[in-house]
This record gives C-alpha cells, structure tokens and sequence, in this order.
C-alpha cells in the first residue's frame, strides 16, 4: 500500500498571528501544533497518511487559534484551504511535489470571506511503506531539535525554495486549481502507480525509464541551456526577486571585514570555478583532493545557483584526514549584493552524521568609507543537530575551534589580495554623521513648494480677477433688500461665484495656518546639543519610506518623536511627503545609567502635538544589536496604519560613553550606596566572558551574579546574572545550553514564597514580567498567568537574603521616576559617617528625648477599642488594609520583661500611599503607664526599597490612657523621632517629608477607627431593638 508523506513547512502573509493547520485525506485526519505571534509562521512538520483510493484529494486548512472559540464556532476560525488531489503528486517526477506556495482559498462563510488570507508552503510524495520520510533528508530551518514556536525557528531570512528543495524536475508546478487539469492526462499512469508492485533491491528503483514521455517530462528534457558562472549571476541580478539580506546565523561571526575590492570582483575571486584563491588556500591548510563540482540550476529554479565542492581535510592532532562536502548555493544575488550559505558534512568524524555545519557569506558594497569601491565581507557560522546526542556542547567547542583557525588562515590570505579597511570606523560618530548631507532650505523655498499647487494658484487667480472687476465697476445703486454699507449678490451666478471663491480663500487660510505651526511650533527640545559627562545618546534621523497617510491626498505631515530614559527628542515636520527626508541630528543628554532601548514614534502633523495621530511606532532595544549594526539600519515601523504601509525608518545610532571606566566606576558607587551593598568593578575577562554567554554587547558590564537554581517542571542549576540593564541566566546541562535575559524594564513585580517541601526548604524569588514582555525567554518561565504575564522562579541561593535585597534594590532604582532619579542623583560620594548606630532596636525603643508630638486627640470610646489596633484582631487588619498596608501581618504579643510586651509587624505600602511601594517591618514594645490606667506603644520602622532606607529608622511612641473627664472616653497621642546612622545632605528633606506623611496617616488612621467603631455600635443597637 501506498503512504502519502506531507511536509508543511511555513505559511506567510497570514490576517493572524496564532494559527495552525489541520490535514485531511479521506477519513484520515491530523493536525499541527499551535504557533503564537507571527503572521509567518513556520511548522516544518511531517504527517504519513495511507493512501486508499487514487481519487482522493488533500485537504489542507488553517485556523485561527482563538482560546475563547469553542468547537461548534470553529468554522468562523476557517482562513482558507488547499485541496490537492493524490493523482497531481504521482504525476511528479518521482511521485514527489516539490516545495510549492499554494494560495488559501478564502472560505465561504465566517470572519475571513472575501479576504486574503496568505500562502502556505507544502511539499508532498508517494512512497512505498519501505521507504523513509524525506523530510530526514531536508535542511532544517534551525539549530535546535525541539521546535516550540516561531520563535525558535528564527534564523537567516532565507526562502523554503532555496534550501529545502530535493531533487526534483525542472518543470514548474501548477498551483491551486490547475493541478486539477493534471489530472487527466495521467490517469492511466495513475493507475500503474496503484497497481505496480513494490520494487525488492535498491537497483530496481533505478530502472529505465518509460518510453512513453508525458508533457511534463518533455519539458523536463527541455530545461535551461547551459552557461558560464559569469553569465549565470548576471541572470540572477536581473531577477528581482524581493529578497532581504539573510541575517547572520547564530553560532556567531567568523570574518567581519572590509576590503578594498568591488563586490563582484571578490564574489568572483572567492566562488568563481577553478578560483585560484581556492586553490592557494587549500595548499595553505593542507586541504587535499578537491573536486569542485559545475555551478547549475538548483531543480530547475532560475533563481537559485548551487554547486557541491569535497575534499579531504588536513588531519589534525585529535582527527585524522576526513573526506567533506560542501553544498554552495547563492540565496541572494541583487544590486552588488551576494549571500552564499554553504553546508559542511563530514560524515567521517566522530558523531559526524548527527549535525551540519552551516556558513553564511555575506558580500555587501561598502561606501562609507572611500571614494573607491568598498567591498564588506560577513562569514557566520551555524550547527544543525539532525540527531539527539548528549555530545553537543563538545562538538560545538570542537567546531568553533577548527572554523576559528581555518577563517584566520582564510583573512590572513585574502588580506594579501587585497588592502584592508578598519571596520572600527563604522561606528566611528563624527566620521559617519559628517558625511551626511543635511538639508537647509529657507522658509522661503519651504513655502514655495508647499504652496505651490493648483488649489491656491486658481485661489490666487481667482481672488485678482474678482479684485480688478471690483476696482473696474463703480458702486451700484441699491437694489432689493440692499441699504447703505451692505451689497447683496443680484444673481444666482454671483451667489455661487461668492461662495466658490469663500471656500478656497478658506482653504488657503487653512494651509497658511497649517504651514506656520509645523515650522514654528516644533519641540521645544529640537537641535539641542548634549550636555554633561555619562552615556550621551545621538540619533541620526536620515528619512522615511512608505509612510502611512491618513489623508484623502494620499500624503502625510510626518514629524518623529524618540523617548530614552524618559527623556524625548523631536524632528521637524515634513509637509506633504510619503517618503520624508530629514538629515536631522538629535542628541540626549548625558544619562548617569546606560540606556536600554529607544521608542520611537512617528505622527501625522494635524495642529498642536497632542492632538497628532500615530503612523507607526518601533522600540530598538540596544541589548540585541551590535554598534556597527546601530549605525545604519532601517527600523520597520509597527502599528495598524503602518503595517499595512510597510512604512520603515533609516537611522543612525551612536551610544558613546564619554568618560570611559570612570563613568562606570561613578556607576558602581552610585548603586551601592541605593543597594547597601558595595559593588566593584569586574575584570575585564570575567565582563568578556559574560557578554559571550548571553550574547551582549561590549558595552555591557556585569554588577552581580549568583548560583541558584531556575524552577520549570524540573530544577535546573545555573548562574544569575546582574547588570545595568539586564537580569540574565545561562546553565550548561551536558551540553543543553539554557540561557535567556531580560531588561530591568520588563520586570513588573517581585514576590518571595517561604520555603516548602517542594523548594527544597528554600525560599523562592518569582519574577513577574509585565504583559508580552520577555518574549524570547519563555521557553525558561514557569507559568504564564492569565493577563499574559510570564513567571520565573528562582531558588537554592547560596544566601538568599543577600541575593534578593540586591536584585529587588537593582530593580527599583532602575524603575525609578527619571524626575526624582535626577533629584536624588544629587548624592555623590562626599557622605560622611553620622550619629552612632544604636545596636539594638531595644536601645532606640529606650531613648525617648527630643520626640515630636504628632498627633494628639480624645475619642469618645473606651480605651480598651482604641488598643485594638495593636492586638492583631480583624480591626486591625481592615484598618490598616484600608490605610494602604499590602499583605499586612504581625507575630502575637510576648513577654521579654516583666510586664513588657513585644512583637512583630510586616507590610508593604500601595502605590498610592508610597511611589516606591517600600516594605515595612516594624518591632512594637507595649508598656503600661505607671500610676493610671494606660499603655504606651513604642515602635521602630525600618523601610526596605526606598532610596536611603538603609541611613534611618523611624521610631513612633503612641500614649493612649483613659480621659480623666469622662471614663468612656480616651486620650491618644502619637509622638516621632528619625535617628539617623549616616548622614546626608537630604536630611532635612527626607525629615520633614517623613514627618509630614506619617501625621496625616495617623490622622487617617484614628478616624477610620472612630467610624467603625460608630458603625459597630449602630449594628449592635439595630439588633438589639430588632431582638
């Protein structure tokens, strides 16, 4: 029996971002997993169905994935579908279909009518039941084995066609409904392919061919004339076919430089037939046995250029000479620019049939840097595990060893061919941004070109006509309901010429309008220069494609705002363009903490700004992009008006520390003193390493890191890393790397779960990022709650209370208002060392000189109510829940003296009550009042997550005694004292603030208990008279 094998590999150009496909063949059904968040998705799943009937077709659907849809709703989930009948593929050559876009057809009924609803990317065969899934054989879209999402599949932006096809014929295949029309002329094929038997031996399948030849095999004879290698990229350079420059494969970058050479001539030198650099090269590593095989069409694909090179490598000390096939083929040929991936097999080497070696060259015209031709070259390296094996991590250091010295000997001699450039001067500011060519139009020449267009020319002709026939005609005598002072039109064509000749004076008045407060009404903060000494940011604003227009015109007034550290920048507006041209430069100032991303957002000029509306928004998170990479990119804008438009941005980008090692060094103290901690500078090796591991940039530098475990389904030990801007985690487990990252800025809230038998005895840090933040380390979260917000675990610290206070101190002084930030920057390292500091809370409990009353009241209530604020009762706990305290808690009352009585009391502030939502833990002493009836309540409060919490502590005393008046009533009073351990120049700031927010707290407090009291009583007596 006969088995159809399906591959569905990817889908594009999708209405939505979570979908899957469901497969169908006469009874048979499946289906795939489920992808979040892309529009292009990528499944790359195999499905094996029997094949019963030779009529049978392939249904193949995609749904929309929607959590809240329920089974009977699934038809309005329908995008489209695909049917592909069995006889189309036992057509092919082969009985195989190669990798082909098929076209959804849009459904019939529900939300996705008469819509279009993308592409999917299949590939289909026939084989016998002996055979083996040729998926096996296709080049995988990534690295890994495990593919859980869209994510993971991220990698070179390369098309299916040019990597994953097989051998195929060189006819095109029909798409959609004209394999139908195949059908036919096949059906006595078909029916041979039903009924032949099985062929025993491999030789058998290599029979002679048939002697009668279908249409397609004749094509197949027919296939493109031969040409030379030269000939052959001039034919790809003349086919646009749309194509991105691939991005670098991930293992990382092998050569990045910049050759005196144009692109073509490099191209040539390093992939051209018979290439003597080839040959040099292969003589300088002792590379024997090289045969290069012709440069043809890949299945036909004019578009997609491929040869197979082997030869015997140089035995080493740990490997002997191995036999390696490379495959080269040209996934970009367009406008100067070549992209070759090449794939390395050595079969011959230990584990050599589980992976692949992948090699990215990237040749790129070069012309920042001279008048002559520049040629840059890109050489990433990438390993595809086709096999599961436990010896990962060593083959990869083997692989990265052997690429290393094999490239220097590969730079070193192309470096003889020809002269160098330094690649340092990409990135250089002053060089890039002199060579931009700013425009300075006066607004002279600016008005004349935005005025100067039919509506205010006939305007204008218009008005002088009327002008001169009224200077021409003398006054008119009075007719009708005229009188003196007022003239009325005497027809109804002077009524229409009257009312044509208002409107457009109102249109020009309008554009007059308009033009003077785009010009004149710009941000304040536009052209300003840096100032101050720390992390200065500069962006280069060079100009904008297919901008969105909400405007019938079909044009826009677009202007840029950028936001960093809570700082923003805008650009001038651009009248009456899609394609604006700025060549504006904006500087930040100097910021005391490194940056971590940069929003950027573009608005339609319509009036004062606050009233503009949004074309495309984007965030460029430095972390993710190298500093050549941020001097010249284009920022693809998101948003519904900018999607649609693919509207994109062209920026320059340069983050310059200006005062080097000290600004981190400044850096470093500055956070100590906020964390409690002193913190120092890390060597240079261990920086290095850290920004390996996680794959950072230079810049970054490491605070803190700690061992801990990361909490999934199992334990997974690892290290945790701290610094300016992000918190990240690596663990190496036999060879399974497990490492993520995440901003400061994405880190919502921070809880601490007490130990459990599950931790371990251990107390567990959970991290909770904000809603659709953290995305790429989702594969390392614990769970994801209902609002979409993911939570990691982490526990096992070898001290957990030192790892915690530093990570949540790190995170809160990140998150900091950028306006009080400023004020408290203030502080710098001339504190000097105060009062003593007591050394217990017993002796601060025992001083009570110099306290300041803060309150003070009588209550018509018994005392005994009054104290039940601090015997840890409901009223307590409602009062003080309503007063602001999260998570409120207190230990019961012991005796330590005689009649003396302690306990303990933990809570946190709401946001409301405190901008920084400290943690409060408080210990309370409760004596009685000597010779009268009455308590005195002392408490010493110490604040966690405020800036200077760790220089004071607060203590309160609290008198409450019976009124001598009245034996029902009471006296309260409540009086403070700040003792400081270090002093400060806000002081007296933080003193009077302190002071003035705990008064109106007590006052608060003291009346929310008079109304529950009140309210209690009322209660009481409505029962009563009800009993």
């Amino acid at each position: 029996m006969l088995r159809l094998y399906v591959c569905v590999l990817e889908a594009k150009d999708l209405p939505v971002k979570n979908s899957y496909v469901k497969l169908k063949l006469g009874k048979l059904k499946s289906r795939t997993r489920i992808l979040r968040h892309t529009f292009n998705p990528v499944w790359y799943e195999e499905f094996v169905f029997r094949v019963h009937d030779a009529h049978e077709e392939l249904i193949v659907s995609v749904f929309n994935h929607n959590d809240e849809s329920v089974v009977a709703n699934g038809c309005l989930d329908l995008l489209g579908e695909v049917r592909i009948p069995v006889g189309s593929v036992a057509c092919e050559d082969k009985q195989t279909l190669p990798p082909t876009w098929f076209s959804l057809e849009c459904p019939k009924s529900g939300k996705f009518v008469n819509i279009y609803c993308g592409k999917i990317l299949l590939t289909t065969s026939l084989r016998g039941k002996g055979h083996a899934s040729f998926l096996n054989h296709m080049h995988p879209p990534s690295s890994g084995i495990a593919m859980e999402d869209s994510k993971d599949l991220a990698g070179p932006h390369i098309s299916s066609q040019d990597i994953f096809i097989p051998k195929v014929p060189r006819c095109k295949m029909p798409e959609g409904k004209q394999l139908m029309k195949v059908v036919a002329k096949y059906a006595n094929r078909l029916d041979k392919v039903f009924t032949k038997k099985e062929e025993s031996s491999k030789g058998d399948d290599s029979s002679e061919p048939s002697t009668s030849l279908s249409d397609n095999e004749e094509i197949v004879r027919d296939g493109p004339s031969p040409c030379s290698f030269e000939e052959a990229i001039a034919l790809m350079e003349s086919r646009d076919h749309k194509l991105e420059m691939p991005e670098n494969l991930p293992a990382g970058i092998l050569v990045d430089q910049i050759y005196l050479v144009s692109t073509y001539d490099l191209n040539a030198l390093l992939f051209a037939p018979d290439s003597q650099f080839r040959r040099e090269l292969a003589e300088l590593q002792g590379t024997t046995n090289v045969q290069e095989g012709p440069w043809t069409w890949k299945s036909g694909d004019m578009s997609c250029l491929t040869r197979v090179v082997s030869y015997t490598q140089a035995p080493t000390k740990l490997v002997k000479a191995v036999k390696a096939t490379e495959e080269q083929t040209y996934v970009r040929v367009n406008k100067e620019e070549y992209a070759i991936l090449v794939g390395v097999s050595t079969p011959e080497v230990p584990y050599g049939n589980s992976f692949k070696i992948e090699l990215l060259y990237k040749i790129m015209p070069e012309k920042e840097q001279s008048a002559e031709k520049c040629s840059h070259l890109v050489v990433s390296w990438g390993i595809v595990f086709m096999q599961s094996t436990m010896m990962k991590g060593m083959i990869e250091g083997g692989a990265r060893q052997g690429l290393k010295e094999s490239f220097d000997q590969f730079s070193n001699l192309l470096a003889q061919k020809f002269k160098k450039l330094d690649t340092s001067n990409l990135s250089n500011k002053q060089q890039v941004l002199s060579t931009m060519q700013t425009e300075d139009l006066s607004n002279w020449r600016l008005a004349i070109k935005y005025f100067w267009n039919f509506t205010v020319v006939s305007t204008i002709v218009m008005f002088s006509y009327v002008l001169v026939h009224i200077f021409r005609c003398g006054p008119n005598e009075i007719r009708g309901l005229e009188f003196k002072g007022l003239e009325l039109p005497d027809s109804f064509g002077e009524l229409i010429t009257s009312g044509i000749l208002v409107i457009q004076l109102q249109r020009v008045y309008n554009m007059l309008f308009h033009f003077f407060q785009a010009r004149f009404q710009m941000g304040s903060d536009h052209g300003l220069k840096a100032h101050g000494d720390g992390w200065i940011l500069t962006v280069a604003l060079i100009e904008g494609v297919d901008l969105a227009s909400l405007e019938s015109s079909g044009l826009s007034d677009p202007y840029v705002v950028f936001t960093c550290n809570g700082k923003t920048r805008s650009s001038s507006v651009k009248l009456e363009t899609r394609a604006p041209q700025w060549n504006e430069i904006l500087e930040f100032d100097a910021m005391e903490e490194p940056p971590s991303v940069l929003n950027v957002e573009v608005f339609d000029f319509d009036g004062p700004f606050d009233q503009d509306v949004s074309l495309g928004h984007a965030e460029i998170n430095f972390l993710k992009h190298t500093s050549t990479e941020l001097a010249d990119m284009w920022v693809s804008l998101e948003g519904k008006f900018a999607q649609s438009s693919q509207s994109k941005l062209h920026l320059r980008i340069f983050l310059d520390n200006n005062k080097g090692v000290e600004t981190i060094r400044g850096y470093l103290m500055k956070k100590g003193k906020e964390v409690g901690k002193r913190l120092n500078l890390r060597s240079p090796q261990r920086n290095s390493t850290f920004q390996k591991l996680l794959g950072l940039p230079p810049e970054e530098f490491l605070i803190s890191d700690f061992t801990c475990y990361l909490k999934r389904k199992l334990l997974l030990q690892g290290r945790l890393f701290l610094s300016a801007r992000i918190l990240g985690f690596y663990a190496n487990f036999f060879g399974q790397k497990t490492k993520f990252f995440f901003l400061w800025e994405d880190i919502e809230d921070m809880q601490v779960l007490p130990p459990s038998l599950v931790s371990i005895g251990s107390p567990t840090l959970v991290i909770i990022l904000r809603k659709d933040r953290g995305l790429d380390a989702r594969h390392a979260a614990k769970s994801q709650d209902e609002e979409g917000r993911l939570r990691f675990h982490f526990q096992s610290f070898v001290s957990f209370g030192t790892a915690s206070r530093t990570i949540k101190a790190l995170w809160r002084t990140r998150t900091l208002d950028p306006d009080l930030k400023a004020r408290l920057a203030e502080e710098q390292g001339d504190q000097e060392e105060g009062s003593v500091v007591p050394g217990d809370f017993g002796s601060m409990l025992d001083e009570e000189a110099k306290m300041s009353k803060i309150y003070s009241a009588e209550f018509p209530v018994k005392m005994r109510t009054v104290l039940e604020l601090f015997d840890g009762g409901n009223l307590e706990h409602k009062i003080m829940q309503r007063t602001g305290c999260i998570n409120y808690g207190t230990t019961s009352w012991e005796s330590v003296k005689p009649d003396v009585f302690e306990r303990r009391v933990s809570y946190k502030f709401s946001r409301q009550v405190s901008v920084f939502g400290g943690e409060v833990t408080c210990t309370q002493q409760k004596v009685p009042i000597e010779n009268t009836e009455g308590w005195i309540v002392n408490e010493v409060m110490a604040l966690h997550g405020v800036p200077f919490a760790d220089h004071f502590r607060i203590h309160f005393r609290h008198q409450i005694q019976k009124s001598p008046a009245d034996d029902c009533a009471c006296k309260c009073e409540a009086y403070i004292k700040i003792i400081w351990f270090k002093s400060s120049k806000f002081q007296q700031r933080i003193n009077q603030n302190i002071t003035a927010k705990f008064t109106n707290r007590l006052k608060e407090i003291f009346e929310m208990l008079q109304k529950e009291v009140l309210f209690m009583s009322q209660k009481d007596s409505s029962i009563e008279a009800l009993t």
